[in-house]
């Protein structure tokens, strides 16, 4: 069964600060008329636009895509989408509490969804395998982050992984000074812009170690240390859940990262799985009467 692609209009807002003035005026374009642009040409493009047909191309590439027709189908799913689902709700803080548990579900989930159109099938395979092979991994998160960093460390540890999660500084560059060219550094940064994990990771690079970050979609100082780059998608500026929707969109890589490496070695991690749950169970009161 084939899967529409999608993630064109998702990838153009996420990167849309980070473009040169053609390359973002392109965009603006794209941006306001999804629906025309599905059925032009590049060279039509370029003309309504003000722009090159080089611009246009520069700009598929920096979106990861192969092309100006990739970009059209991607934009074409989007289009697709989100007459199926709609898209971000606003939050009213005076509405009523079901619109609020309405507009936070949603938020959330279409987070989610926004994430699977810019998160890399190929890239996930790659962090999947080098966390799998790692003597040691570190994951370095700060503020919100750092609970992200904290599920990684208590999911892996279940698999029999060496894993450490550290939100303090200190603690961070303490560890990466000790990892070597067998391990893994895992910064967490939304933003991709926070000092002490580029930091952390610049050290961590130095030693040898690989490493993997999970960002917002785009560029960024965290990022652009990366040998494996995992992205989220970058939620709308106007909804005041974004650093909730972020977090569930975070969650759910994190999760996707984790079956992913029990699914490839099976044999060797569901006893493991099994042994855990059993210890955590015997803590837990028995329901028999």
């Amino acid at each position: 069964m084939s899967t529409m692609l999608n993630g064109g209009l998702v990838s153009l807002q996420a990167i849309l600060d980070e473009l040169k003035p053609s390359e973002r005026k392109v965009a603006d374009y794209i941006l306001a008329h999804p629906q025309d642009v599905v059925k032009l040409s590049v060279q039509k493009l370029a003309e309504l636009s003000g722009v090159s047909e080089a611009t246009i191309i520069r700009l598929a590439r920096s979106l990861n895509m192969k092309g100006y027709q990739e970009l059209k189908l991607r934009i074409a799913g989007d289009l697709n989408k989100q007459t199926a689902t709609g898209s971000y709700q606003e939050i009213m803080m005076e509405g009523s509490i079901e619109s609020i548990m309405q507009a936070v579900s949603w938020n959330n989930i279409q987070s989610i969804q926004d994430t699977l159109s810019v998160l890399s099938r190929e890239e996930v395979e790659r962090a999947a395998e080098a966390m799998s092979r790692a003597r040691k991994i570190d994951v370095y998160g700060v503020g919100a982050s750092a609970v992200i960093a904290s599920d990684v460390k208590q999911k892996f540890s279940r698999i029999n992984l060496w894993c450490d999660a550290y939100s303090d500084f200190h603690a961070q560059l303490t560890s990466a000074v000790s990892l070597t060219d067998q391990d893994v550094a895992f910064g967490i940064s939304y933003s991709g812009q926070t000092e002490d994990v580029i930091q952390s990771l610049t050290e961590a690079k130095q030693q040898g170690a690989t490493i993997i970050t999970l960002t917002k979609f785009g560029s960024s100082p965290v990022a652009d240390l990366a040998d494996i780059r995992l992205h989220t998608s970058s939620v709308e500026k106007s909804i005041r859940s974004g650093a909730m929707a972020s977090r569930i969109a975070q969650l759910n890589v994190i999760d996707i990262l984790f079956i992913t490496i029990i699914s490839r070695r099976q044999a060797d991690v569901i006893p493991v799985l099994e042994k855990t749950r059993l210890a955590v169970s015997r803590t837990k009161r028995s329901t028999d009467k």
